[in-house]
């Protein structure tokens, strides 16, 4: 079993869940050999497709991160929008949170990460974090 792995996006299949109509999808934790976290690379082919359909995760329990690597996405968090641009994350750590999100430009590309229940033992010393604040 390889102990890392290392690809270009280019040199990885997209999958499709729907049809036509779906962005390129890069099933990144499938392709890369990653089994505790899901890890997934959406880029829309056109100006408002859909990235991510309507769902929350109370069934899995998992949260997820979304990061936005290229364009805009507007997205709906339990009726409300947010507007994130290249470089912003959001971070939906309540699984009950409905959420969508849609491309507003085409290329966009939106990364995704998402992991179950249960606490996560960082291995980096907790000084390096003393100075960042935590969402109440």
């Amino acid at each position: 079993m390889a102990r890392w792995t290392v690809k270009e996006i280019a040199a990885i299949p997209t999958v499709s869940d729907s049809g036509p109509e779906d962005p390129a999808w890069y099933p990144l934790q499938h392709a890369l050999g990653i089994d505790t976290f899901g890890a997934n690379l959406f880029v829309a082919t056109h100006a408002e497709q859909k990235l991510v359909n309507e769902h929350d995760e109370r069934e899995s329990g998992q949260q997820e991160l979304y990061l936005v690597v290229e364009g805009e996405v507007a997205f709906q968090l339990d009726g409300e929008e947010a507007r994130l641009g290249r470089g912003a994350a959001l971070a939906v750590t309540d699984p009950s949170v409905q959420r969508s999100a849609t491309a507003l430009s085409e290329r966009t590309a939106l990364l995704i990460v998402g992991a179950g229940p249960g606490p996560f033992t960082s291995t980096w010393n907790q000084s390096h974090f003393s100075d960042i604040p935590r969402p109440a």
